[in-house]
């Protein structure tokens, strides 16, 4: 066990310099700051040295508008390993660490897979001893705090740092200057250390926070023009305020580019004096030193942001720019989705920055010619180039300004490859990999699931499972020994139990653990169909009412989501689920046999508990629209048994475990489009017992959308259509039967208590696949080309 040495003396000492407290009078949240300054203070001296060491070496960076560390201070102890010593010293203090850990408010730092798959990459890094750096944005309010009030979803600013963080250090000597043609404004660094597990190293996440370059109008303001004085500082805090700023209007689509670009120019801007401090002005070995990963479309402006710097600060001529600026960034796509391929209206580009709108002219005619010469033909040309139509077109942008290209999971590389980025596989098949997902076994198991945890160390005889899951298929026999496969029940139940108690004090909800806990939890969007589940759910609900006395396994469950502020049908979903809750929970009729729990305010916190709890994970996303999904693959990692569509990870989870051991239903990826071609919904509407009665329910006032419009529009999205779109675009009537039929089968094989207990074990112990480690390793290898980098 590692020591913090004088721990009870620094916790003291910073309790006075910081609260002006002693232990007898300090609050938990007291306790919290001081705890988390004086773990700074430990790793302060390995944090520094991780930092001059990795500059002398080959490093990559991580671009990514989102990332969703989680808590903080609980992580920390766990990977350094004093854990026990600060449990231990806090005791004596009178203090409960569990309590003390519970006060951190989740950073606001991101929304959904995309932030949390940066985090779990970060750590993987860290842990790995690789010279990775993150560059974001410190958002002031993150996405926002979600409340539900009425059945609605309702948006207020999630004020994180109000109270103070401690783990975040301001770098003032380190700002940059970010031009904007109306404006200059300063981005000003603040460090987050991101330590690996039993390592010395300590990487960083570099979080920007906008700046007035004009802090004050005193002039203004002595003249009594109070508004016009801190307008400035007022435009300027919009940059940073929220993460994906509302863009259903001109204004909120120039701040989204406003936003991408201050990240990404003062990313740049700080690594190019990084380089010229360290290797002098040969700025064409820039890319043997730096890659950049951009995590999807948001910071691809970076490719005209470094041409820039290059040709015009750097005075490289326009070849080699291009040149040292294709090899130093590599692209990872996570959608085929088009409306997440950014597309912007060159107006903003020409209002914001008009000479990088005279670059991004020169690339595209650069690429129309090569196009050209390549054998496409006008129109081929026309589709691909990065400019066109009036728009700047971000992903073609990456497919070009990139020398790496990857998806994120193997039927979703094979998409991109076929489908949607085909025309750039034509022109460069060497730029194009698959890098499937993980995530962190240290936070997804390790730390939030310790009673597990503790199990698989004990009967492995080592934790050498926590850096290198695979260790954990030497467990495949254990499945067969039941008083083992006991155990693991035992400590699913007494996780669901407790996940059972913070339903009740947050929702005010009672809930049986006996129960199957069933539980889709990812962000609101009609592709991953979480309205699907919820017919499913009140299909069960009238079933009951007709049959009280229907054979039928209890089910509690569970949805955890937030739907962006501007997406009107995935809020009515939210407010779909509610009605059926409200109807379903209040029903003595019913009493334990179903419940439904809409979890608010979705966060990483939260889901630790959920993960751990989980008996079904619901994956039900369209086949062909989920490029990997990461939370599938937590669940599969804390014993949950994948219910889902074959689509993203969910094909490659099913090779490891094999059939007997998931349940995959609905239509497959490539029968999807022929079937679209015949596909009517009002088939299913007349024809599938029980689906009619559901969907009536949205037009016959059987729930409330308080005259919103809302319940009408989802009812004619699923069976009428639109203008701009055919009936039930993401096939939810469609699959409807056979995930009904599929849920009655895992009701029935979830009473084999023994049997489920081996399923469980299987996907446990097969889960080395879905590590981070092993991804990082690869992205490591195969395209930032770095290797490890210890300190000590």
């Amino acid at each position: 066990m590692a020591k913090i040495p004088d721990l009870d003396r620094q916790i003291r000492h910073q309790l006075l310099a910081e609260a002006a407290r002693n232990t007898d009078n300090a609050s938990q949240h007291d306790f919290w700051m001081a705890l988390g300054r004086t773990f700074i203070a430990y790793i302060a001296e390995d944090w520094e040295q991780t930092k001059q060491k990795y500059q002398n070496s080959r490093q990559a960076h991580y671009f990514s508008a989102e990332f969703l560390e989680g808590r903080s201070l609980l992580n920390n102890l766990v990977n350094t390993g004093v854990f026990e010593d600060v449990r231990d010293t806090l005791s004596d203090m009178g203090q409960n660490l569990a309590e003390i850990t519970e006060v951190e408010i989740d950073p606001g730092l991101g929304n959904g897979g995309l932030g949390r798959l940066a985090a779990c990459f970060l750590d993987s890094c860290a842990t790995k001893n690789l010279p990775v750096t993150g560059y974001g944005i410190l958002y002031r309010y993150g996405l926002f705090r979600q409340e539900i009030e009425n059945g609605f979803q309702k948006e207020y600013p999630d004020a994180w740092m109000e109270e103070g963080y401690p783990f975040i250090i301001r770098r003032e000597e380190e700002r940059e200057l970010v031009h904007y043609e109306d404006m200059d404004v300063y981005a000003v660094p603040y460090d987050l250390p991101i330590t690996g597990y039993g390592t010395k190293n300590v990487n960083t996440l570099r979080l920007w926070k906008a700046e007035p370059a004009q802090e004050f109008d005193f002039n203004l303001f002595n003249s009594q023009r109070f508004d016009d004085a801190v307008i400035e500082r007022n435009r300027v805090n919009d940059i940073y305020r929220v993460l994906y700023p509302n863009d259903s209007s001109y204004d909120g689509k120039v701040l989204r580019v406003r936003q991408q670009y201050f990240f990404v120019s003062a990313s740049l801007q700080s690594l190019v004096k990084q380089f010229e401090r360290i290797h002098g002005n040969d700025w064409a070995r820039f890319s043997d030193f730096h890659a950049i990963q951009l995590n999807d479309t948001h910071p691809v402006i970076g490719i005209l942001e470094l041409m820039r710097i290059l040709t015009d600060e750097k005075k490289l001529d326009w070849e080699t720019a291009w040149k040292v600026t294709q090899r130093t960034f590599a692209y990872t796509n996570h959608t085929i989705l088009a409306e997440a391929y950014e597309k912007w209206e060159v107006g903003i580009f020409q209002f914001l920055f008009p000479h990088l709108l005279d670059i991004l002219y020169r690339i595209n005619e650069m690429y129309r010619l090569e196009a050209a010469a390549a054998g496409f033909t006008s129109r081929e040309v026309d589709e691909t180039a990065p400019f066109g139509n009036g728009r700047v077109r971000m992903a073609w942008l990456a497919c070009y300004g990139s020398f790496s290209i990857n998806g994120v999971a193997a039927m979703h590389t094979s998409i991109l490859k076929k489908e949607t980025l085909r025309q750039f596989y034509r022109l460069w098949p060497e730029k194009f990999s698959n890098k499937t997902n993980g995530v962190t076994p240290r936070r997804w198991l390790r730390m939030s699931n310790p009673a597990l945890a503790g199990f698989l160390t004990e009967r492995l005889g080592s934790d050498a499972w926590v850096t290198d899951l695979s260790q954990l298929r030497l467990l495949e026999n254990d499945k067969n020994d039941e008083a083992l496969m006991n155990r693991l029940l035992e400590i699913k139940h007494a996780n669901k139990v407790a996940l059972a108690k913070f339903i009740k004090e947050t929702e005010g909800i009672t809930v049986n653990p006996n129960s199957i806990f069933d539980i889709q939890i990812k962000r609101l969007h009609e592709y991953k169909r979480q309205l699907l589940n919820a017919l499913l759910i009140l299909d069960d609900y009238f079933m009951l009412k007709a049959n009280p006395k229907a054979d039928y396994t209890p089910r509690v469950c569970i949805f955890g989501a937030k739907a962006a502020p501007g997406y009107f049908r995935a809020k009515a979903i939210i407010k779909f689920i509610n009605e059926v809750a409200r109807l379903v929970n209040n029903d003595p009729a019913i009493g334990d046999r179903l419940k439904v729990v809409f979890l608010h305010n979705y966060n990483v916190s939260r889901a630790e508990r959920l993960f751990s709890a989980a008996d079904i994970s619901e994956q039900i996303s369209t086949a062909g629209m989920e490029a990997s999904g990461t939370g599938n693959m937590k669940f599969m990692l804390n014993g949950a048994i994948t219910l889902g569509t074959l689509d993203g990870a969910n094909v490659e989870i099913l090779e490891e475990v094999g059939a007997e051991n998931c349940y995959i239903f609905g239509c497959r990826a490539n029968d999807m489009q022929a079937t679209r071609e015949y596909y009517n919904p009002q088939w299913q509407y007349y024809n599938i017992p029980g689906l009619k009665r559901c969907l009536d329910t949205l037009i016959d006032g059987t729930f409330s959308d308080s005259g919103s419009g809302m319940f009408s529009d989802l009812y004619n999205s699923l069976l009428n259509g639109t203008n701009w779109e055919r009936a039930d675009v993401f096939y939810v009537l469609g699959d409807f039967d056979d995930y009904r039929k599929t849920h009655r089968l895992i009701e029935k094989d979830y009473r084999n208590k023994a049997e489920w207990a081996r399923k469980c074990w299987t996907n446990i112990v097969r889960s080395g696949r879905f590590s981070s480690d092993r991804t990082i390793s690869e992205y490591a290898a195969e395209i930032w080309r770095i290797k490890d980098t210890p300190i000590a």
